[in-house]
């Protein structure tokens, strides 16, 4: 069996203006004195990265790799996360969305996307100068809009948002081919790839292809009231990237699964530091390691009420507490009785 590897860190959710978050150096000496050994990079945030040069030069991306070494950290993935999110837009979300973009293609729904796209690959390039073999990144939507079947959504519509959500991915599929780097989609609401079956519908369309991959984080299936468990057992082998995110789930009779357009604090499901919500992360870790998921597990900070300092803090020993040293015999083998060829066939009564 293999060994998960961590405790690892999203770094988006705590880049900022501010020391020790406002550079790549600062930020990684930072997670570093929190026992974490790797780090997964928000590819937009050029307080950290630069995604251009990382694609275009191997010098810079070995100084990036150079500068998480010396403080004893691994770089986990490279994640597009914003921009993967414009790859498709709804326009009932262009006001919105324009904001993840550069400012030069906003207001410019195709310009905006081409850019995205561009961008996309530039990450699979520079996964691959960085000696990455997965990247982290959402689908984007079309059909979310249109989630619940009222009014009554007319016949074809989910099949052509699938059919053109899948156009626009399988050339960056290809690429991710060519360069040998798995894209991790992050199952998530508000995306088309929201649960099991809307991935198996991208799935389909794209012919299986082998870089289609997945990200696991089982907070969003709370949520969603999916079960977390069986989807790893479902689709451990498309498995390529893991967040370790916890979520509760609290219905009442006042609110349940939409949340009646309440704050975070005040949803039925709301996101909350590992340990603190209603996730059996021993069980996610167990389920992993059964199926030989050997790649990182990466905290991914997001909780209606803790700092996230403090979350930060808790995370490293709480992924480091969880990830199981395997073992490499079995437990009853002090019982073994050695036996051979001839003893099993005579245990079997065979002559």
């Amino acid at each position: 069996m293999k060994m998960i590897k961590g405790p690892a860190i999203f770094l988006a959710q705590f880049a900022s203006d501010t020391a020790p978050f406002n550079s790549f150096n600062s930020i990684c000496k930072w997670a570093a004195s929190l026992g974490y050994k790797g780090v997964q990079i928000p590819s937009w945030d050029g307080r950290l990265f630069d995604l251009k040069r990382a694609a275009e030069s191997q010098g810079y991306a070995d100084e990036v790799k150079g500068v998480a070494a010396g403080h004893g950290l691994a770089i986990t993935e490279l994640s597009t996360h914003l921009q993967g999110q414009l790859v498709a837009v709804h326009p009932a979300y262009d006001a919105v969305f324009d904001g993840f973009a550069v400012p030069e293609v906003r207001g410019n729904p195709k310009a905006r996307t081409e850019w995205a796209v561009d961008q996309v690959k530039s990450a699979i390039r520079a996964s691959k100068r960085l000696g990455l073999t997965a990247h982290a990144t959402f689908s984007g939507a079309l059909a979310w809009p249109y989630i619940y079947p009222w009014p009554q959504r007319p016949p074809g519509l989910v099949e052509e948002a699938f059919d053109e959500l899948a156009r626009r991915w399988r050339p960056i599929l290809d690429d991710a081919d060519a360069h040998g780097v798995d894209i991790a989609y992050e199952i998530h609401p508000g995306e088309d790839l929201h649960d099991g079956v809307s991935y198996e519908m991208f799935l389909e369309r794209v012919n299986n292809h082998r870089r289609a991959n997945l990200l696991y984080d089982p907070s969003h299936f709370v949520l969603q009231q999916l079960d977390y468990l069986d989807y790893i057992d479902i689709y451990h082998d498309r498995i390529k990237a893991f967040h370790v995110k916890d979520a509760e789930f609290n219905p009442t009779g006042r609110q349940g699964v939409y949340g009646g357009f309440q704050s975070w604090v005040n949803r039925a499901g709301r996101f909350r530091s590992p340990g603190d919500g209603q996730i059996d992360f021993g069980a996610v870790f167990s389920k992993l390691t059964q199926y030989d998921y050997d790649s990182w597990a990466v905290l991914e900070w997001e909780c209606a009420l803790k700092h996230p300092e403090d979350g930060a803090r808790e995370g490293a020993e709480f992924i480091r507490n969880h990830i199981i040293r395997v073992t490499e015999k079995a437990f009853d083998d002090f019982a073994g009785a050695g036996t051979d060829v001839e003893m099993v066939r005579k245990m079997l009564g065979i002559s």
